[in-house]
């Protein structure tokens, strides 16, 4: 016997629960987090037939289907939906500079492949999005792994005349090796909380107690139309990036400590281990984006007169 369900709200930038539909035991509520003109339909069928899962929004002219990838469950595909990685990008695909904007792309079909959670929330996305440019008639890639907002701090402790950097050492099982990098976290939660993000990361990755009151933005100094955050990899992901600064004076002995200090959250599966080295052979010393990116923002920022003495 088939079962179909189906509801319909208009987005909101705060949540709203629907009051929950069901058949038998099957109760999947939804709720969404932005304000939109988008009207939500999702439908199931039964095993005997395995359809895939569907979901509709309308988005201003037309209405564009999402598709859950075979093995995808109900409710992997329901919090993949809901989840604000997925809301922020279609917010962004109509905002401005988004890829939806004037008109000359069409989003027709979204396929949800997988989902990963940290803890109950969705951490991680992977999903395809059926994008044509309408001039040219043609697809554009549209491949996204989703992971949202990060932050990233340069350290540079400042001892009897010579300036150091902090990295930490971790096993990065995409990359298949040890990289030594920046201080860096992911957002976990949707507050936006970057300097907040920032202090705590660096506090668990090496140790050190930072004050907000002691950082600088350095992405902050990009134009305005930027909008404050550098990608590091457009072309497949979204992450977003804020880089930080933290300055400060301290005595040999706290280099020394710092020194090789093991620290992270073993009960996350933090392995780090700290390193200090001197600021000029930094940008020669890894090959992590962000520690180049920030080595750029700071001494960009310097050049310019941006930045105040420690």
């Amino acid at each position: 016997m088939a079962l179909k369900m189906t509801t319909t709200h208009l987005l909101s930038r705060t949540f709203f629960p629907l009051l929950p539909f069901s058949s038998n035991n099957l109760s999947l509520p939804l709720r969404t987090r932005y304000r939109s003109p988008f009207c939500f339909s999702i439908s199931s069928m039964s095993s005997e037939s395995s359809p895939p899962l569907t979901h509709t929004i309308t988005l201003p002219g037309q209405p564009v289907e999402i598709v859950a990838a075979p093995g995808l469950t109900p409710s992997d595909f329901r919090n993949a939906i809901e989840c604000s990685l997925f809301q922020q990008w279609l917010k962004n695909m109509q905002g401005e500079n988004g890829a939806l904007t004037d008109g000359v792309m069409s989003l027709n079909k979204v396929l949800i492949q997988g989902v990963d959670y940290f803890g109950k929330r969705v951490g991680f996305l992977k999903f395809k999005a059926d994008i044509i440019d309408k001039e040219l008639g043609k697809k554009v890639p549209g491949i996204v792994f989703s992971r949202g907002p990060a932050v990233a701090i340069l350290i540079l402790l400042e001892s009897e005349g010579e300036t150091y950097a902090i990295l930490t050492e971790q096993v990065r099982i995409p990359t298949g090796r040890i990289v030594l990098e920046l201080p860096a976290g992911m957002l976990d939660d949707d507050k936006g909380d970057f300097m907040g993000t920032a202090v705590r990361e660096v506090e668990e990755e090496t140790g050190i107690q930072l004050n907000k009151k002691d950082m600088v933005d350095l992405t902050a100094f990009l134009h305005p139309s930027i909008g404050g955050k550098v990608f590091p990899s457009p072309g497949g992901c979204d992450e977003e990036l804020s880089v930080f600064l933290y300055r400060s004076q301290v005595g040999k002995d706290t280099i020394q400590q710092l020194q090789g200090k093991k620290t992270g959250l073993h009960e996350h599966g933090e392995l780090i281990k700290v390193h200090v080295l001197p600021y000029a052979q930094l940008w020669r010393s890894t090959a992590d984006a962000k520690v180049l990116m920030a080595i750029a923002l700071y001494e960009m920022a310097k050049r310019d007169g941006l930045l105040s003495e420690v």
